[in-house]
């Protein structure tokens, strides 16, 4: 199921946390509910994912960005992802989940993402994303322009742009 009331928690707390650019780190403290673990009481690999997602609402509620999707009946889409799983999050550990927006292309938002322990980071994701309506994706530039950012420049790191191209060669399944 998907965590509704962190996700409702986390709006509200938005405004008490702070104003963040949308180049800021955002960093979430977490644990390791019942409802995020698997038989082997670590935190599920599909849950890691979902959690990320609350990473990417809290960067966007803080930079005024949801708002602006709010306003303007825009949304959220998610278009690639790869992750890395290094280390065991335990049930009822307390984790920390940082987002970060590393680089823009011509049409996506790539953010690299992290859960640590102690310090010592257990997974690693890089997503990539747009801000969507109802005809398609928004123009980054037409997103970036509604928070006060227009012109923002955040080339691509080289391992993102080996990622972004090697996917785009990988063949759409017939179906």
């Amino acid at each position: 199921m998907y965590p509704y009331l962190r996700y409702l928690k986390l709006v509200y707390d938005a405004k008490r946390r702070g104003p963040l650019d949308i180049t800021d780190e955002s960093v979430l403290s977490m644990r390791a509910w019942p409802g995020d673990v698997d038989m082997f009481m670590e935190l599920n690999n599909g849950r890691h994912m979902t959690l990320m997602d609350l990473g990417r609402f809290d960067l966007a509620a803080r930079s005024g960005l949801l708002k602006v999707t709010r306003e303007r009946d825009w949304g959220f889409a998610v278009a690639g992802a790869s992750i890395r799983f290094r280390y065991r999050i335990r049930f009822m550990e307390c984790f920390n989940l940082r987002t970060k927006l590393i680089g823009l292309d011509d049409r996506w938002f790539y953010f690299e993402q992290r859960t640590e322990v102690d310090g010592k980071t257990c997974s690693s994701a890089l997503v990539r994303g747009a801000v969507v309506s109802k005809k398609g994706a928004v123009p980054l530039e037409e997103s970036l322009s509604a928070i006060g950012r227009k012109g923002l420049a955040l080339p691509l790191p080289d391992w993102v742009k080996s990622w972004a191209e090697a996917d785009s060669m990988r063949p759409w399944p017939e179906g």
